[in-house]
């Protein structure tokens, strides 16, 4: 069955994972040229990110706030973090772009949160139960 009754921690997760993106995603948005000249990141590559949050966010803010969730959905959810893990840490080893310190922070450590949010949401899988049919 694909339909899980969600535990309290993988609700909780989503919620957080949810709000952090949105949060993240505003900011990156609405100070994309600022940000931009303090970590030395590609004002576009910051603006793309915080486009891609917004909705996202949205997304895991709803499916959150259901008791019963979709199994697939949760995985798709794991995969789209494990890749924004990747792609955080393949960013700044290509040498595509060339960040400060405090840039190269803020990637490493928004790839450190959302790898949390992966191992919390994993978790919370693993104690959701299967609907009754």
């Amino acid at each position: 069955m694909h339909t899980l009754n969600a535990s309290p921690l993988l609700r909780r997760a989503l919620l957080a994972d949810g709000v952090a993106g949105l949060a993240t995603g505003s900011l990156l948005v609405l100070a994309a040229g600022w940000l931009a000249e303090l970590l030395a990141l590609p004002r576009e590559l910051l603006l793309g990110a915080g486009w891609l949050l917004l909705p996202l966010g949205v997304f895991l803010v709803w499916l959150g706030s259901c008791e019963q969730i979709n199994r697939l959905a949760v995985w798709a959810v794991l995969a789209i973090n494990a890749l924004w893990v990747i792609d955080s840490l393949v960013l700044l080893l290509s040498g595509w772009v060339t960040p400060n310190l405090l840039g190269h922070v803020f990637v490493i450590g928004q790839a450190l949160t959302v790898l949390l949010f992966l191992e919390l949401e994993l978790v919370g899988l693993k104690r959701s139960e299967p609907l009754a049919a």
